[in-house]
């Protein structure tokens, strides 16, 4: 007996940061959430993205009119009615968030109507994920970012972390390298230092920085010039020891693909919240697959963890400051990461994590 999607529901909720964030293009005061829920009678599934709040008004009147009435057993069908009813709105930015989002909804929809976990509905790969702590906002002085690189690695044991860099869009070069220098005192030989420029630097510049941090042993660097920059990717990764990551804006599997064959990066990053879901995030994991590489998720962590343990070529995930802050706050159900790692709960049907509507009311736009 088939069973059908009865309504998809879609609102936007604005959180104010814990303090100042920024990274080396930006800086953001607050960050808005959009949940987006399916329901198939008393059973409801659960999505969300963060982008603008558009993404709501988006689903409501371009995308849940195509997924009403389809089957609640079959995901993908409804993603390509998504895709091919935002043709002409295009399936870039808000847009495929709407749709990463609705996606998440029906696959955790699915997974409740059948009583499984996510993790066993798509096929178990790992038991447990490798996270990295990430923040260390350029806003953050020396103090803000001690405390928090010292709490994911002396209190939680975390065996990686990140902080940004490329402030002001590369403009504060010794600033970014006293900060860097700041981070590895403070966690020492016990953990990697990871750093992202956010697109911030040119290739030769970000090259020249890396060789003047050579004895801090950075170990990854994320989007050392724009992610649009396919030839400064592969231009960087050739001349510096760290890993170069990037993929973060990816939206379909011609953009991977493209970031792939350029031989651009040596770990791929993909965002289930922005590259269509969970369906999509598979869909990338392939192609990284099909050039030998890894794949590492892109904040909103919680989500991620579930299609991260069913994914044979994942590196880890990023347990980023902002999203677990609001992941935390906003939904039952956030996974401990103690020890670096974390563990779908597998005793939960879907992806484990209820939305708080109470709670989150103060918040809605």
């Amino acid at each position: 007996m088939k069973r059908y999607v009865e309504k998809v529901t879609a609102r936007a909720y604005t959180v104010p940061t814990d303090a100042a964030e920024g990274d080396g293009t930006t800086a953001w005061s607050d960050t808005t959430l959009i949940v987006v829920q399916a329901h198939c009678g008393d059973t409801v599934g659960t999505g969300w993205t963060y982008g603008p709040p558009a993404c709501a008004a988006l689903t409501d009147g371009l995308l849940a009119p195509v997924v009403v009435g389809s089957d609640a057993m079959s995901v993908t069908g409804p993603w390509m009615a998504m895709r091919r009813a935002a043709r002409n709105a295009t399936t870039a930015g808000a847009v495929n968030y709407a749709i990463s989002a609705v996606d998440v909804a029906l696959w955790d929809l699915k997974a409740r109507l059948l009583g499984l976990p996510l993790v066993d509905l798509m096929g178990v790969a790992r038991d447990t994920v490798a996270v990295y702590g990430s923040g260390g906002f350029t806003t953050y002085d020396d103090q803000q970012m001690i405390e928090q690189l010292g709490m994911w690695v002396h209190e939680l044991h975390f065996p990686r972390v990140k902080i940004k860099i490329g402030e002001s869009a590369g403009t504060c070069e010794d600033r970014d390298i006293h900060r860097m220098e700041v981070a590895r005192r403070t966690i020492a030989p016990r953990a990697e230092l990871y750093v992202d420029a956010n697109g911030g630097y040119t290739a030769k510049q970000a090259v020249r920085l890396m060789r003047a941090t050579a004895a801090l042993d950075v170990r990854w660097i994320e989007e050392p010039v724009s992610s649009d920059d396919l030839a400064g990717l592969h231009e960087v990764r050739s001349l510096v020891d760290a890993d170069v990551a990037a993929g973060e804006y990816g939206n379909d599997v011609t953009y991977f693909g493209h970031m792939c064959a350029a031989g651009a990066v040596d770990c791929l990053q993909v965002d289930a919240t922005r590259a269509g879901g969970y369906t999509g995030w598979l869909r990338a994991a392939s192609v990284a697959a099909e050039h030998g590489l890894q794949v590492s998720g892109h904040c909103a962590p919680n989500l991620h963890a579930p299609v991260a343990a069913a994914t044979p070529n994942l590196r880890h995930l990023e347990w980023f400051h902002d999203h677990v802050r609001i992941e935390s706050m906003l939904f039952h159900g956030a996974l401990d990461p103690s020890g670096g790692t974390v563990r779908p709960d597998r005793s939960l049907p879907g992806h484990g994590m209820d939305f708080d509507a109470m709670t989150a009311r103060r918040y809605l736009r």
